[in-house]
């Protein structure tokens, strides 16, 4: 009888340890590489939700960015991820990097911007974006969103050259800029941001605004970029507001993701936003207010929060 009983216990004690109630949710974050900002705020969220989020466990994955986590998200190999709004919208759409193979994707938040920032120095004499004709200019890593987004803006000014364009990092374009050896360079990132400060504290530098008459058919093609206004005093040397294109970091999620989890997911992070703002000084740009400005249609564990909150 007490062996019976002992059994009996045994197995009870293995059936509550395996059920759904007693189960460790696995978050999984998919961000980018450990230098750049979504790894930085990532792992700062799966710290809060480590914190504040019972029953489950959560840790930020190195990737190599937007078009990887939206395609291992929408595969189930991670719970949630980053990407800018560009890419994310391109893959519900179908279209860029995921021509005619549409991914099962929902918005989960608006996080903040990222702005193109086209950067010169005073000795070149250039002060718009008409000057950059026949000039040379960095356009960022081969492939990034940034050539992507800086190529759109030179053809919209038409100012594009193939022959007098480079596909380098943001540290070597800052550094051939202050060379001599190109006349601009751009960065796709929050402002500010330290490639330029560094610029900045090195040289004279001056940010291009672009032109909204010749840029109006941009936002209307591609609507998932945003008109963005760098405010004066960004940078030091930065004695007025500076027009630009945002092209915003977003969270997203798998379309058909558990509906409460990603509810207490959300609710989870930006009731802590307190806490998520002392990882870095973007991080204190996310906001409730804004959260709902994404590219594509919110998932609705997403919008369940935001709407209880507004």
């Amino acid at each position: 009888m007490m062996f019976r009983k002992m059994m009996a216990g045994a197995a009870l004690a293995a059936a509550l340890i395996g059920s759904p109630a007693m189960a460790q949710e696995r978050i999984s974050i998919g961000t980018g590489g450990t230098g750049g900002l979504f790894y930085v705020i990532g792992a700062g969220m799966a710290d809060v939700l480590n914190k504040h989020m019972e029953e489950a466990t959560a840790r930020a994955e190195v990737t190599g960015a937007s078009v990887e986590n939206i395609r291992r998200v929408a595969a189930g190999q991670m719970t949630f991820g980053f990407s800018s709004s560009s890419t994310l919208y391109e893959a519900k759409a179908g279209e860029g990097p995921f021509a005619s193979d549409p991914q099962p994707v929902a918005a989960m938040a608006y996080l903040y911007p990222a702005v193109l920032q086209i950067a010169t120095v005073a000795d070149t004499g250039i002060t718009t974006m008409e000057g950059l004709a026949g000039k040379r200019i960095n356009l960022g890593p081969p492939g990034s969103n940034a050539a992507v987004l800086g190529r759109r803006l030179l053809e919209a000014h038409g100012v594009f050259d193939e022959d007098n364009v480079q596909f380098i990092s943001y540290t070597e374009g800052t550094n051939a800029l202050m060379n001599g050896t190109i006349d601009a360079t751009v960065v796709l990132a929050g402002a500010p941001t330290a490639a330029l400060i560094d610029l900045d504290a090195q040289r004279d530098m001056v940010l291009l605004p672009i032109d909204p008459e010749k840029t109006a058919s941009l936002f209307e093609e591609y609507p998932f970029y945003q008109k963005f206004d760098i405010p004066a005093g960004t940078y030091p040397d930065q004695e007025e507001a500076v027009a630009a294109v945002n092209d915003p970091a977003t969270l997203f999620v798998k379309q058909d993701a558990d509906e409460a989890l990603v509810e207490t997911i959300t609710r989870t992070i930006f009731e802590h936003l307190d806490e998520l703002g002392e990882v870095h000084p973007q991080a204190k740009a996310i906001a409730v207010d804004t959260a709902t400005q994404t590219p594509i249609d919110l998932h609705p564990g997403a919008k369940s929060y935001f709407d209880s909150v507004k």
